[in-house]
């Protein structure tokens, strides 16, 4: 599959990463079970990982109907949720500029691009300056 997630519940995060060639049925299908992960919570931050991929799904309309299914989940409550795309090269950043033109309806979801680890961490709230070194520490916590 082309996209995983994990939960950092302690951090109110959640890493998402997107690898090789990536399609909407699978982004569906993770969502549904991140929406129905008993460590899921409105308005925690997203922080998603596309350094690995290598190709996307070009359907404007259904990555529409795919981002309301998730404002969904994340404006539950009436909060906002940070999303920051991690996008270090120019397909990464071609499909971060996508999603975040279809994030532009939804007021609940704040979402901002960037292409340096420690930017995007920092933007977060989290005092590491690497995913590998994020992730590493969540399993210790």
């Amino acid at each position: 599959m082309s996209v995983t997630y994990r939960i950092l519940p302690d951090r109110g995060l959640v890493y998402v990463r997107y690898e090789g060639f990536t399609r909407l049925d699978d982004t569906l299908r993770v969502f549904a079970d991140y929406a129905a992960d008993p460590l899921a919570r409105p308005g925690q931050k997203q922080l998603v990982d596309l350094s690995a991929v290598t190709g996307f799904e070009q359907d404007f309309t259904k990555l529409m109907q795919v981002q309301a299914q998730k404002v969904d989940v994340f404006a539950a409550g009436g909060v906002q949720t940070l999303m920051v795309y991690y996008a270090p090269t120019p397909l990464g950043r071609d499909l971060a500029a996508l999603a975040l033109r279809s994030w532009e309806p939804f007021d609940s979801v704040v979402a901002l691009i960037q292409e340096d680890e420690a930017q995007s961490l920092e933007l977060l709230g989290q005092r590491e300056r690497s995913f590998a070194e994020l992730l590493q520490h969540a399993r210790e916590e």
